[in-house]
């Protein structure tokens, strides 16, 4: 047997360091230990009959023969959906869970098994997901997170699957940060109706089952459905669009019909010639992904809403959104850390940005608990929206100190060495005849391409201190301008390369225990980079540093606020 705790999460036998706060207590059928909803069984099982019945009508009722080697596409779908529903009983039978006053429990595992424990005053979200399938059935998938290091190797504890009502009360029960006190006196008040809960309550579940209306929900942006716009073009939708057509192109291919020769007839008669068929080619599976990518949008982000949600002391960032499949997710404000804002390079001309919050506990690249807040959109909303989050003044609206001219120097520099590197690779071959002349032409139009690069990167760099934040700006591809919190950075280095040396440049980089871990300033002036680290990590430099000068504060004129491409 293995035991399966981490940092974070607390164990059912070691106590967490600091004193530990009282326990709500639970409720009484809450101790005994609890199974999953055996409809998730039956959920999977038939998604995978579904998922046969059109090629099972096809070939029956059309009457059409499909080829032995189309088949194993089908075939395929058959094994998965079967293997899906016998893990899906292995893990019903073998996993139960319970919420003791103290600890929130879960045993799993046939082979080996383990035994998950979670402190109840560590959890800080109870997010919960609904497939299709799941809200057909009226059953939820329940994150329970306790501000886990996903790159510690932590993970958050699922529930897959509770009921709706079920799932709703757990809600209520876990985010409950009511003292047992108060808990007691609430619910004395309640069963001789002498008084009501109180305005900070969590929400309780309805009749229903699921959540009553939030009465301190301070709602911050909701869906604008033209939002679409700035969803449907990327180089994601030609990928979307090679699933979709490599499916039709197998489905058909089951029925002895081939699209693919059926194209080429097309492109034949119409006389396009070879550039012409590949223009029209990669315009139409554009258009195809294009319009895949706003209807995943669409149905994905349907009915989306971003609130703070107050439940006692504490307070969340929830999101809710989907139309066929429903997600909630709660982030705790008090492990927020900060926001960013990134802004794609090639969409720029349109205002489209990316927005995220800086955290603890939240993975950047686990879907289920997604760091974005927004759907991709205008930046004026998500300038919005920081201001609203951060308070106001937002520091996203501050003037951005601008860089040396060195910094842009060496960016050139690397450029140059950059685009060096496939001319000369070809240089070469083109010499002795083994390659076409403008083989090398293209190689050495990359250097333009590369400086155009370096300038557009130097003019994203600013950075500045704005009151209890760290604001700093880079990127290329996508120029992201970070908002941290100066009291969460942990670590502050000041690093020189050997060329910096030589420019007379310094990087500084601000770590801290969220987001991408650490938040670097690349590139600046190397007399003010230990001035500016000072300030950035107040305290944590102050015994090493003595008399150091008090950087400039960054003018408006010299700022590179709205001076990127």
């Amino acid at each position: 047997m293995s035991a399966a705790t981490g940092p974070g999460t607390g164990s059912a036998t070691g106590a967490g360091p600091g004193p530990v706060p009282e326990a709500a207590p639970a409720t009484p059928a809450s101790t005994d230990w609890q199974r999953l909803n055996p409809r998730v069984v039956w959920v999977d099982l038939a998604q995978s009959v579904l998922s046969l019945a059109p090629s099972l009508v096809a070939i029956h009722f059309v009457g059409l023969e499909p080829s032995l080697s189309a088949l194993w596409p089908l075939a395929l779908v058959a094994v998965v959906g079967v293997i899906g529903a016998v893990a899906d009983m292995v893990r019903w039978m073998f996993t139960r869970y319970r919420i003791t006053a103290t600890d929130v429990e879960r045993r799993t595992g046939v082979l080996v098994r383990r035994h998950r424990t979670m402190r109840r005053d560590r959890v800080r979200s109870v997010d919960t997901h609904a497939k299709l399938r799941h809200r057909v059935t009226g059953l939820r998938v329940v994150t329970i997170g306790a501000g886990q290091q996903t790159g510690a190797g932590e993970s958050a504890l699922f529930l897959d699957a509770l009921t709706k009502g079920e799932a709703a009360r757990l809600r209520a029960l876990l985010l409950d940060r009511r003292s047992p006190a108060e808990r007691e006196a609430v619910q004395s008040a309640d069963r001789t109706g002498e008084a009501p809960a109180p305005a900070h309550a969590p929400s309780e579940p309805a009749a229903d089952g699921g959540p009553r209306t939030d009465r301190d929900a301070e709602v911050f942006a909701t869906l604008r459905p033209w939002w679409v716009v700035h969803n449907m073009f990327s180089i994601w939708a030609y990928l979307m669009a090679a699933g979709l057509l490599w499916s039709l192109y197998w489905f058909f291919a089951m029925l002895g019909i081939d699209l693919l020769d059926i194209a080429t007839a097309v492109a034949d008669r119409a006389s396009l010639g070879r550039a012409g068929t590949v223009a029209l080619a990669v315009i139409v599976v554009g258009l195809i992904g294009a319009l895949a990518m706003g209807v995943n949008f669409l149905t994905s982000y349907w009915n989306f809403e971003l609130a703070r949600v107050r439940t006692g002391d504490t307070s969340q960032l929830r999101t809710r959104r989907g139309l066929f499949s429903t997600r909630e997710v709660g982030r705790d404000e008090s492990r927020m850390r900060g926001l960013s804002i990134g802004e794609p390079l090639l969409w720029r001309w349109m205002g489209m940005s990316d927005t995220n919050v800086i955290t603890t506990g939240l993975s950047l690249w686990n879907m289920e608990q997604p760091t974005a807040i927004l759907p991709r959109g205008p930046i004026r909303v998500a300038h919005a929206v920081a201001a609203r989050v951060l308070g106001s003044p937002s520091p996203f609206d501050a003037p951005l100190a601008a860089h040396p001219p060195a910094a842009l120097r060496r960016r050139l520099w690397w450029a140059t060495w950059v685009a060096a590197v496939p001319a000369t690779a070809v240089a070469v071959p083109v010499a002795s005849d083994a390659a076409p002349t403008w083989l090398l032409w293209a190689a050495l139009a990359l250097w333009p391409v590369a400086l155009l690069g370096a300038v557009i990167a130097y003019r994203a760099l600013g950075h500045a201190v704005v009151g209890d934040h760290l604001v700093v700006r880079a990127g290329l591809l996508s120029r992201t301008t970070s908002v941290l919190r100066r009291d969460a950075v942990s670590t502050i280095a000041v690093r020189q390369s050997l060329l910096q040396r030589r420019l007379g440049l310094s990087t500084v980089s601000a770590k801290t225990a969220a987001g991408w871990g650490a938040y670097e300033v690349p590139d600046l002036a190397a007399h003010e980079a230990v001035a500016f680290a000072a300030r950035a990590a107040p305290g944590v430099l102050d015994e090493f540093v003595v008399g150091a000068p008090e950087p400039e504060e960054p003018v408006a004129g010299a700022s590179g606020q709205g001076r990127g491409w």
